[in-house]
């Protein structure tokens, strides 16, 4: 699966605005240049004004269809506000893992972004496939996790939660074990970032 991640930053005050624009954009579930609508995010602890929007696209073809559209309207998205700018990003799920399903997940969305060194993504991917069988009780957080097709080397992965203290207290729990995080992987990382979020209320994953 293809997705795009696109970062919309605005005032704190525009995001609300914001959000009920794109909600009117996605209510056409049938065009396809708008792909599927998989989440949509608001940041509460990270870079605040900021909204995520998650969605698929069967191949990255269709994808870069609908990126052209993008950029070639002064509306993307229906957005008629002079105070936004949006970043996008292509990204394809890890091999071995399915979107977890959507629907009602949990309360707190994490999104965590992981710069990677050159040459460290099969190690990284290796490092995941074997960990997350050992560790299910707490990777049946993970709604996906992905790498980018372009821009810097990186990968994005998105948990949910129902609380903060529950998230705190299972990678306590998995990192005493020994099962978190998958032996190899942090080696490859050089920059980290992670948002915390809550979901927009027409979000598919709510």
């Amino acid at each position: 699966m293809i997705y795009e991640l696109i970062r919309f930053q605005t005032d704190v005050l525009g995001v609300s605005t914001l959000s009920h624009r794109l909600q009117a954009q996605f209510s056409d579930a049938s065009d396809p240049v708008m792909g599927s609508l998989t989440g949509v995010w608001r940041a509460e602890i990270g870079e605040l004004g900021t909204l995520l929007l998650l969605r698929s696209f069967p191949s990255l073809e269709v994808l870069l269809d609908a990126r052209h559209t993008t950029l070639g309207t002064k509306t993307p998205f229906g957005i008629e506000m002079n105070n936004i700018s949006m970043e996008m990003e292509t990204f394809e799920a890890f091999p071995f893992l399915e979107l977890a399903g959507l629907g009602e997940r949990g309360g707190l969305y994490e999104i965590r972004t992981y710069r990677l060194k050159a040459g460290g993504l099969n190690p990284t991917l290796e490092a995941w496939q074997a960990a997350l069988k050992p560790a299910e009780a707490y990777t049946r957080h993970l709604i996906t996790s992905m790498y980018a097709l372009d821009g810097i080397l990186r990968i994005c992965h998105i948990w949910v939660f129902d609380s903060f203290e529950q998230r705190n207290l299972l990678r306590r729990q998995y990192y005493a074990a020994g099962l978190w995080p998958p032996q190899g992987a942090p080696e490859q990382i050089i920059h980290a970032q992670s948002w915390l979020c809550l979901s927009e209320p027409f979000s598919p994953l709510c």
